[in-house]
């Protein structure tokens, strides 16, 4: 497959992704913006002003490094307000391919209130995401925004964004997004569980096996929180 096929998978990907977002709530309007690293130095990501459900693929686009289109495309689109906080994740973490930015539901419920996802209440979670923290507040489009995140990202791919939305990364396309589902899910079922009564969470024990899965069995990419932060 040649170089052009391959962004054109990507292209097609990221619009896909898109559609699923735009199609399970994480996002109303134009919210959001999803990003792939191709090289050292470029990237594909979504463009500005347009719904993350009624992407085409000539409307995606190219940048370098420092947020610059590279390569025009024909909708004649421009990046993503946000790329800057793509921008510096792909800085902080070298492993990181791709980014995903959302607003989903229940997580940005999480979010606004200022309440990491932290309670181990499910294998899938503690094995894929360990706990989600919250970010400081920072001003959309803005450094601010970026900054915040940078305390978080060594040891974790999902982050809630206070009074924004959640960003997630990943090795590829898919794995990035994933996470962003998967924290929606997690969410989700923290609100619904706290509303029948008290989550019943996995014991110290428990949550110790399930690392040593995620670790020696899974092989899960990416960052993990500590298992001291899982300690109540």
């Amino acid at each position: 497959m040649s170089r052009a096929q391959q962004e054109q998978k990507l292209k097609e990907q990221i619009c896909d992704i898109g559609k699923r977002m735009y199609m399970k709530d994480m996002g109303a309007a134009n919210d959001g913006n999803i990003s792939v690293k191709i090289s050292e130095d470029s990237l594909l990501c979504t463009p500005t002003g347009v719904s993350k459900g009624f992407m085409t693929p000539d409307m995606i686009c190219k940048i370098n490094g420092k947020g610059e289109v590279i390569e025009e495309n024909a909708q004649n689109t421009s990046p993503s307000s946000e790329i800057k906080m793509h921008l510096r994740v792909y800085q902080e973490r070298p492993d990181v391919k791709a980014v995903v930015h959302a607003h989903p539901l229940h997580a940005t419920a999480y979010a606004i209130c200022g309440k990491p996802l932290n309670k181990q209440i499910m294998p899938e979670s503690t094995i894929f995401l360990g706990e989600v923290p919250v970010a400081e507040y920072g001003t959309p489009s803005t450094e601010e925004l970026p900054n915040s995140i940078v305390p978080y990202l060594q040891d974790h791919d999902a982050i809630l964004l206070a009074n924004h939305g959640a960003l997630t990364c990943g090795i590829d396309l898919m794995n990035a997004y994933f996470k962003m589902e998967s924290m929606e899910f997690y969410a989700k079922l923290l609100f619904l569980t706290s509303a029948i009564g008290e989550p019943k969470e996995l014991t110290d024990e428990q949550v110790s096996t399930l690392v040593q899965l995620r670790e020696e069995k899974f092989k899960v990419p990416g960052r993990f929180p500590s298992l001291k932060s899982f300690q109540k």
